[in-house]
């Protein structure tokens, strides 16, 4: 006997537009320079929740995929990523300062207003130095550029193996 999910056909996995890295090399070994010097002094935690909820806003499955398995395997909690979603209905699962860090990385992915609030940027700068809050939106600006290569070329999601582009 077969279960539904035995018998289920799952819908084609469709190719990436175009693999840009390929096309722009240039362009990308800068993305991973950038990358690299972003993270810098940054909380590992903190750096892969801001990456997820910024692929989040942006739709990003590639991004997610990704960066949901490198934080399962640096040691995040399964119930801190499926949270995640929902940060507001569930800061109790997170510090202060990711909770600020978390705020500010949606006032900066999703700019509606043309601006990022002045009370969040506050609450972001109660919790870092200022060399940490610069390094913050700097791993937010790349995480958003990075959303925007795996949107636009629909980089296909459920490949990718923890730390394998580090």
């Amino acid at each position: 006997m077969s279960t539904a999910q035995e018998t289920a056909a799952y819908a084609t996995e469709e190719a990436p537009r175009l693999g840009w890295a390929e096309h722009a090399p240039d362009v990308y070994k800068a993305m991973i320079r950038l990358d690299s010097v972003a993270k810098r002094g940054l909380d590992p935690t903190l750096y892969e929740l801001v990456k997820i909820r910024a692929s989040q806003l942006n739709r990003c499955a590639f991004c997610l995929d990704m960066h949901t398995k490198d934080a399962l395997a640096a040691g995040e909690s399964v119930e801190r990523v499926v949270q995640l979603s929902a940060w507001q209905e569930s800061r109790h699962f997170y510090t202060e300062k990711e909770l600020a860090a978390l705020e500010l990385t949606e006032a900066v992915t999703v700019l509606t207003e043309g601006f990022v609030p002045d009370e969040v940027y506050a609450r972001a700068a109660g919790h870092f130095e200022e060399a940490e809050l610069a390094q913050l939106v700097a791993a937010i600006t790349v995480i958003n550029a990075w959303n925007r290569f795996g949107v636009t070329f629909r980089m296909t999601p459920g490949h990718y193996q923890p730390g394998q582009h580090k």
